[in-house]
């Protein structure tokens, strides 16, 4: 049996150079191998690398890696009218999701009771948030605690308002989640923050938009959720 040795292996024979590739290891070998596209001892451009660790390293065309095709990809999921009913529900949630992002787009509510975010595990949890709801006015702040949800301001919602903004809600550890966000009143120079932390029962696979007292209905625009491992 032989065996040839080379630093270099030219694989293909083409006049255009951009048409053959190259195998090749560094003159003083070090580990590292290297295909590159065009001949050898004249490449063009570098296709694919592997360290001496098992690293690769490549380059890909643009757009070649989609969300599809990764296991955790970053996913917005369909936006819900707000225009009826007392709860806006999003569950299916993957195990996998690390954060949360919640978004509104001209929410409105029939009534006074402040807007609420609920998270958990097979079912809502509806008790025990750590959490305080700001409202920075033209000339004013006012701050309440809740712990049925994450509440966004003071404790005082009007029907006329309308809300547009987000709430990022992201885990901590476990099935502790923290959450951050603020909504903008529309109809006046005030905006309704949100802060807080929860710790659910379970791998969190849920997500509800409603109101603080729970009867109050959603009248007006639409809500929606991008999550992402």
């Amino acid at each position: 049996m032989s065996l040839l040795k080379s630093n270099s292996v030219q694989i293909g024979q083409s006049a255009t150079a951009t048409q053959n590739f190259t195998l090749s290891v560094p003159s003083s070998p070090d580990g590292t191998i290297k295909l590159a596209r065009g001949n050898s001892g004249a490449t063009t451009a570098d296709v694919l690398t592997v360290d001496a660790s098992g690293n690769v390293t490549t380059t890909l065309a643009d757009g070649i890696v989609t969300p599809a095709k990764l296991s955790q990809p970053m996913t917005l999921a369909t936006a819900q009218a707000t225009t009826s009913g007392t709860a806006i529900d999003f569950t299916g949630i993957p195990s996998w999701v690390k954060r949360i992002t919640v978004m509104f787009d001209g929410v409105s509510t029939n009534g006074t009771s402040v807007i609420q975010v609920q998270v958990g595990s097979g079912s809502f949890t509806t008790s025990e948030y750590s959490c305080v709801g700001s409202t920075v006015g033209a000339s004013s702040v006012a701050s309440v605690q809740y712990t049925s949800g994450f509440g966004f301001g003071d404790s005082f919602n009007t029907a006329t308002r309308t809300k547009n903004g987000s709430i990022q809600i992201s885990n901590v550890s476990s099935n502790i989640w923290s959450s951050f966000g603020g909504l903008a009143d529309s109809s006046s120079a005030r905006t309704d923050f949100t802060s807080g932390v929860i710790s659910i029962s379970g791998t969190l696979d849920r997500v509800r938009i409603t109101t603080v007292n729970g009867t109050d209905t959603f009248d007006a625009g639409s809500v929606n959720i991008l999550y992402e491992g």
